[in-house]
C-alpha cells in the first residue's frame, strides 16, 4: 500500500526516498519548526542522513510545492506542509511559536490587491504578532509575583 507521502512525492514527479518521506513526516506532525529541527527529528530515525541531505530535501520538497517555507520578520526560516490554502501565521513576539490562521473570509480574499502594479498575485503573507496564552500566562504571574513581593 502506497502511504500518501509517496502519492505525494510521485505527483510531483519526485523520487520516493527515504530522508524525504522522514522530512515529510516531520512536517506533518511538528509544523513550523526549523531546519535544525528538521535534521534533529530526522536523524533520530535515520542517523545516516546528513545535514546536507536535510537541506536539500527541503529546497527539492519547497520547490515542488509540497511544503511552505515561512520566514517572519526576525526569525529563522520554518517550514510546514499545509500548502492547500492560502492561510496566515500569528507569531508570539517573547517565544517565537507560530500558528496557522485562516483567511478572515471568503476564497483568498487577501489575493486581491487593491493595486497589482501588473503583477500577476498568487500568494498573500499575512504575519499577525502577538502573546501566545502561554507566555501572557506567565507575564500575568509574574507581575502578580512581583506585586506581593512589594508590599
Amino acid at each position: 500500500m502506497m502511504s500518501d507521502f509517496e502519492a505525494q512525492l510521485r505527483a510531483a514527479s519526485l523520487r520516493v526516498t527515504r530522508p524525504r518521506l522522514a522530512v515529510l513526516a516531520a512536517l506533518r506532525d511538528h509544523p513550523h519548526i526549523g531546519t535544525d529541527a528538521v535534521i534533529a527529528l530526522v536523524r533520530a530515525d535515520h542517523p545516516t542522513v546528513s545535514h546536507q541531505a536535510v537541506y536539500d530535501v527541503l529546497r527539492v520538497l519547497t520547490d515542488a510545492g509540497l511544503v511552505r517555507r515561512i520566514q517572519p520578520a526576525g526569525a529563522t526560516a520554518r517550514y510546514e506542509s499545509r500548502v492547500a490554502d492560502n492561510h496566515h501565521h500569528v507569531v508570539c513576539r517573547s517565544c517565537g511559536v507560530i500558528a496557522d490562521v485562516d483567511c478572515a473570509a471568503g476564497h483568498a480574499p487577501c489575493l486581491t490587491a487593491s493595486v497589482d502594479h501588473g503583477f500577476v498575485i498568487d500568494e498573500a503573507e499575512v504575519v499577525y504578532w502577538g502573546i501566545c496564552p502561554d507566555c501572557a500566562a506567565e507575564r500575568t504571574s509574574q507581575r502578580s509575583a512581583s506585586s506581593e513581593g512589594s508590599k
